[in-house]
């Protein structure tokens, strides 16, 4: 089984399949506390950037719902300063990557594309909710899995490695603040390409 199979199966409809609770992009609100726990209590500081990663559907249906999405966000980059861009992985799935230094505008820029989606009938699209944290020149995440309902932290280390330990660590600290998957299978490590982040270089 290669990387995008494996991405199709464990963030996929096996995952949906065995979810134990719907998923919702309410859920992403979670994060507006929990950042405040990674800073305060664990020493991590938000890198300004969150994604939302999807599959695509080749329909006129999807690509408006996307100028939906593409324009909430530009309406939402006069309000707040949220930058937005739209990017392809070389696996060829599809990311809204955000950037803003104030971490309570990031949540809510994600929600209203995730929630979009979902108000559109494309919620079956969604994938994964990413945010990023640093500490030491380490970068860690928070994943959002829309097919499980839940989170999973994330903590890349270089090649194809994880800091397990770390990861274990933010489980403790955060199971009870947030939905935090049970089942460690569903941990998908989502692979930065080289140096940079899951959905390309930054």
């Amino acid at each position: 089984m290669g990387i995008l199979d494996s991405l199709r199966s464990v963030l996929g409809m096996s995952a949906e399949a065995d979810a134990t609770r719907e998923a919702s992009p309410e859920d992403l609100f979670g994060m507006s506390t929990a950042y405040v726990t990674m800073q305060a209590n664990l020493g991590y500081d938000p890198t300004g950037e969150a994604a939302l990663c999807f599959s695509g559907v080749d329909s006129t249906a999807f690509a408006e719902t996307e100028r939906q999405v593409e324009a909430i966000l530009e309406a939402g980059e006069i309000e707040t300063g949220t930058q937005a861009r739209f990017v392809r992985d070389g696996h060829g799935y599809q990311w809204v990557i955000l950037e803003d230094d104030e971490f309570e505008d990031l949540v809510t820029s994600i929600h209203f594309a995730a929630d979009t989606f979902v108000e559109e009938g494309f919620g079956s699209r969604l994938l994964a909710a990413l945010f990023a944290f640093e500490r030491d020149g380490r970068v860690v995440y928070w994943v959002y899995s829309f097919r499980r309902g839940a989170y999973y932290p994330f903590a890349p280390t270089g090649g194809h490695e994880r800091d397990t330990s770390a990861e274990f660590k933010l489980e403790s600290v955060f199971d009870g603040e947030l939905t935090v998957e049970k089942e460690k299978e569903y941990w998908y490590p989502l692979w930065p390409e080289g140096d940079g982040r899951p959905w390309g270089r930054s």
